[in-house]
């Protein structure tokens, strides 16, 4: 068997067990947490990798789909922006977060779409084109959204301003996806055997970073998460509620067929955590970086917890029955 198939095998294995993964470290940092904290210094490393991986899935057709289908974009990435960062403060200020958690939930509704919407629209009987452009939209918008959110909602709280945080995501976010993207377009071009190769292998490489950084992050934070951290707990588990909940209404309102409903639902309610337990370590401290990780942990729990029941439900559906598509 060749190198390669092995890293595929692997590959496969750790996007099954991905959940699984991600609590057995975070259940490890809390015993052991020196066996984790030396990468929070890494963490932005960490990100821009996961950030160059997203950029590698990305094909000019991805941005084909955008003009071909604006209002389903609209909805979805407009939802996001708007219910999740106003989530946020209004559960921060209901459970009166101390200011360094609050920035940490702040800083989860204000980020943009993480990958995990595409694989759990994928799973959930989604319309997974329409995820792809939502999350690109919403990344590649990153930069001026989040940062506008973050001192609007926490500006009170911040030492850092708008350009601090506008920089720091055009260096971990946007540069590593357009990178990304113009890697894989040069690949398909001249060397279509290794683009199909590495579109196999990153996974593994996104899913070992992610699971790394929530265990650093949760390692840095043992005394809180054991002791203080029910409110934080408390806040991701509604904000991921709320996010999921009006992904969803906002599909239906908008009168969108079953499977992009599905899709508004993930989009909205599974956020880019990684991104902003880096920005979190990166201006402020280890305990903001909490939410963030648990959130990380908590989305991976109900992403697809959710996903299976909507397959379920997709495949007990009459073959005549109306799909509304």
């Amino acid at each position: 068997m060749s190198a390669l198939s092995v890293l595929r095998k692997a590959s496969n294995v750790a996007n099954t067990y991905f959940v699984v993964l991600v609590l057995v470290a975070a259940g490890l940092a809390l015993v052991e947490p020196g066996l984790f904290t030396w990468i929070a210094p890494h963490i932005s490393l960490g990100l821009g990798i996961i950030m160059l991986g997203m950029g590698l899935t990305l094909q000019p057709i991805d941005f084909k789909r955008l003009a071909e289908q604006p209002g389903a974009v609209a909805v979805g990435a407009i939802a996001q922006w708007l219910v999740m960062p106003l989530a946020a403060y209004a559960l921060t200020v209901a459970l009166s977060l101390p200011p360094e958690l609050a920035v940490g939930v702040i800083l989860v509704g204000a980020a943009p779409g993480g990958t995990a919407s595409n694989v759990m629209a994928y799973l959930g009987e989604g319309d997974v084109a329409l995820s792809v452009a939502i999350t690109t939209v919403t990344t590649l918008a990153a930069p001026i959204v989040m940062p506008a959110w973050v001192v609007a909602l926490a500006g009170e709280q911040l030492q850092v301003g708008f350009m601090d945080l506008f920089v720091s995501i055009v260096q971990i976010v946007f540069i590593p996806v357009v990178l990304g993207f113009a890697l894989r377009y040069l690949l398909d071009r001249y060397a279509p055997e290794a683009a199909e190769a590495g579109l196999d292998v990153f996974p593994l490489v996104s899913v070992v970073t992610i699971v790394a950084i929530v265990a650093a992050v949760v390692g840095l934070n043992v005394d809180t998460i054991l002791g203080a951290g029910a409110a934080a707990i408390a806040a991701v588990v509604l904000h991921n509620a709320i996010g999921l909940g009006a992904g969803y209404g906002a599909g239906t309102l908008a009168g969108m067929p079953a499977d992009r409903v599905r899709t508004t639902t993930f989009e909205v309610g599974l956020q880019n955590s990684g991104l902003a337990a880096a920005l979190a370590v990166a201006f402020f401290s280890p305990l903001a970086a909490l939410p963030p990780a648990l959130f990380s942990v908590w989305h991976n729990v109900t992403g697809p917890a959710l996903a299976s029941y909507f397959s379920r439900q997709e495949a007990s559906r009459p073959a005549h029955a109306p799909t509304d598509d």
